[in-house]
């Protein structure tokens, strides 16, 4: 019975041993670069926070074209790094080939969709996140002109600018909404020049309020708002301490989660494939108010974020997603 009982033990340890070593996780970037302060960063982020929970070492990789993401992809999935995520809709053809080839692999995906058993693909209701931000936008604007500066011009970028437009409008229906894109390649993801170049462009034409959808391109936006005594809007990662009394708040989309929770739930042999779909309900998207931005909030706007909130989750305010027809009600 003894010896039973002390082989029974050594199994499970064997068992636990082995499930330990399923975990091996690695994480590869959209082009922007890790240090974007925005969407690379929050992912790292997520993956830095399962390390200081368990102690599980991870590797990452910066593509900087995106010949290298499937590079990157396969090599780690070769390598018996389990899971791989992937955080950028650039390496949905990629993921596609390499998930196939390795199925015992698990992968995730962020803001695309690849239809296979050993991936989860996570998206986001960005077009929410936007219209939150868009009302304090709209409430804090003195000159009734608002602006949008977008990175690559793609459907998903266009979601947060329908978003943000709808949430101006909803508090002031006469405002004017100027939107630019950075260009249409990755490049438009890391370009902070061209992005202060469009900021100063639309700060000319009366915007006070610019929102900036557009990785490190973003920091020029940011930098040329403060420069000019306006106000910017942060996107994905909490960007309000950048320049703190000028950044109004950030759109937060919590692509931390997406990674940790991938990382986490591999270790607890709690994984799933599928589609997740994270909004305002689900905490995936929120407008982001801390010390930084605070007394940039009023009462009365924290109320009406607040209300716009609790709106969206109740169903009563429902935010059109331009990816569903590529269309924006103005």
């Amino acid at each position: 019975m003894k010896k039973t009982l002390l082989s029974l033990i050594a199994l499970s340890a064997m068992s636990a041993t082995a499930l330990a070593a399923e975990v091996k996780p690695a994480l590869v970037y959209g082009t922007g670069g890790k240090f974007d302060k925005s969407f690379n960063e929050a992912a790292a982020a997520g993956a830095e926070r399962f390390k200081a929970e368990t102690g599980t070492e991870y590797r990452d990789f910066e593509p900087k074209d995106d010949t290298q993401g499937e590079q990157a992809i396969r090599n780690f999935a070769s390598r018996g790094y389990n899971p791989v995520v992937a955080v950028s809709f650039a390496w949905t053809s990629a993921m596609e080939k390499v998930a196939k080839e390795y199925p015992d692999t698990k992968f995730v995906i962020v803001d695309s969709v690849v239809d296979l058993p050993n991936v989860r693909s996570v998206l986001y209701k960005e077009e929410e996140g936007s219209y939150l931000v868009g009302v304090l936008a709209g409430m804090a604007s003195k000159t009734g002109k608002v602006g949008f500066i977008g990175g690559m011009d793609i459907p998903l970028i266009r979601k947060f600018g329908c978003g943000y437009v709808q949430g101006v409008k909803a508090v002031k229906s006469d405002a004017q909404v100027f939107q630019n894109m950075t260009g249409t390649t990755g490049a438009a993801w890391n370009d902070p020049v061209r992005g202060g170049e469009l900021t100063k462009n639309q700060i000319d034409q009366g915007a006070d309020v610019i929102y900036a959808a557009a990785g490190a391109t973003g920091l020029g936006v940011l930098q040329t708002a403060a420069d000019n005594k306006k106000l910017s809007i942060g996107v994905d990662s909490n960007q309000n301490h950048l320049h703190p009394g000028s950044v109004l708040t950030s759109m937060v989309k919590r692509v931390d989660l997406a990674v940790y929770n991938a990382y986490l739930d591999v270790k607890d042999d709690k994984f799933t494939g599928g589609i997740q779909s994270l909004g305002v309900k689900e905490d995936g998207v929120s407008a982001a108010i801390d010390e930084n931005n605070k007394s940039l909030i009023t009462p009365e706007m924290q109320a009406a974020v607040d209300k716009a909130k609790a709106d969206i989750i109740a169903g009563t305010v429902k935010v059109h997603d331009y990816t569903t027809d590529n269309s924006c009600p103005m």
